[in-house]
């Protein structure tokens, strides 16, 4: 474990391997699973892993949400050292494995080693492009905020903190912590909603709600916006207005919130001060894209990418359009090469107001 150099950004999250591959409706009906979501396993979905696992198709690869946007915005900056990662994992090869790749990748992970308890993975059934994710989280699972505490000269410099919803299942302590001194030190705390069930699991909805306050930055998709509407109250289901709405939600601080709530190839809502913002998708040939799993979290990862470069917020979304679009020419959350990405704005279509 090292704590140099300073990083610019930190994701702290649940490292899972990512056991990917292409199914038929049959396997991912057999499970109990649907497309296009993510879900925590329970005991009925533990032998998917093995049965993916057999197929000659499958891959496995580094991930986790917070991972996969820390990697693209490492491959975006192309900084040595940029970028942090913490979580805990398991005593095992899984373990070391995911270490190289992150740090393949030039993202510098700080991991709590749980030996008790294997490294999580995550099941990836993709069906014509879309895909359903299951995770068994194991060693994420086991993250302690004592551990955040013990490493603070890691999170100590870091001017943007990142942390996915799935964490709120794991360490709610370390997220608050987080988001205190994020407040204290005038530095940039964002989160994102990640899946429906966080907002519909009572618990782990309080926890979020806890958290807002102190968010700067607020990610999510259209799915996760109306599902966090509903947790609200907000008399909409309009995506636009929800985002509206969430950014003028009390803050903890000075600053104003902004909401990013991605469509998939429909406009991009960014919403601050009660403003909805719709940046048009560019367009790309169905014939290349790969596989969609994944260009949530590299949205995430390229728009951060140019926030920490001082951007403005339509250079922010195009940059977060191209990242996406990088991924899901390809199958997983695949960096190769350095980025071509050219500086421009998103080019806006629409505003709305709460």
């Amino acid at each position: 474990m090292s704590s140099s150099p300073s990083h610019l950004l930190l994701g702290v999250g649940n490292p899972l391997l990512d056991i990917s591959s292409e199914v038929d409706m049959k396997m991912v009906n057999k499970y109990d699973l649907k497309m296009g979501t993510a879900c925590l396993a329970e005991k009925k979905h533990l032998p998917v892993y093995e049965e993916l696992s057999k197929l000659k198709t499958v891959k496995y690869i580094a991930g986790g949400a917070t991972l996969n946007s820390i990697r693209v915005a490492q491959w975006m900056i192309q900084k040595e050292g940029a970028t942090g990662y913490v979580g805990c994992v398991g005593n095992d090869d899984y373990a070391k494995k995911m270490k190289e790749c992150a740090e393949a990748d030039g993202v510098k992970t700080h991991f709590l080693t749980n030996k008790e308890t294997p490294t999580g993975t995550c099941a990836c059934l993709i069906v014509d492009k879309e895909r359903s994710l299951c995770a068994n989280l194991a060693a994420a699972n086991e993250y302690k905020v004592d551990h955040m505490k013990s490493i603070k000269s890691v999170y100590e410099p870091v001017k943007f903190t990142y942390i996915a919803g799935f964490f709120i299942t794991v360490s709610p302590d370390t997220i608050m912590l987080l988001a205190k001194h994020c407040l204290e030190q005038k530095t940039t705390f964002a989160m994102n909603l990640s899946a429906e069930f966080i907002m519909q699991v009572p618990p782990f909805a309080k926890a979020l709600k806890e958290a807002l306050p102190y968010m700067d930055y607020l990610f999510g998709n259209e799915l996760e916006a109306a599902a966090f509407g509903k947790m609200m109250g907000y008399d909409t289901t309009s995506v636009p207005k929800i985002a509206a709405l969430a950014s003028k939600e009390k803050s903890a601080g000075s600053k104003k919130r902004t909401v990013v709530f991605t469509q998939g190839s429909n406009c991009t809502c960014v919403a601050i001060d009660g403003k909805a913002t719709q940046y048009k998708v560019p367009k790309l040939e169905k014939k290349l894209i790969v596989d969609v799993n994944g260009a949530g979290d590299a949205f995430v990862g390229g728009f951060i990418s140019q926030s920490l470069a001082g951007s403005e917020i339509a250079t922010c979304v195009d940059a977060g359009h191209y990242a996406a679009q990088v991924i899901i020419q390809s199958s997983g959350t695949n960096l190769t090469g350095k980025p071509d990405y050219k500086t421009a704005k998103a080019e806006v279509v629409g505003t709305e107001t709460a």
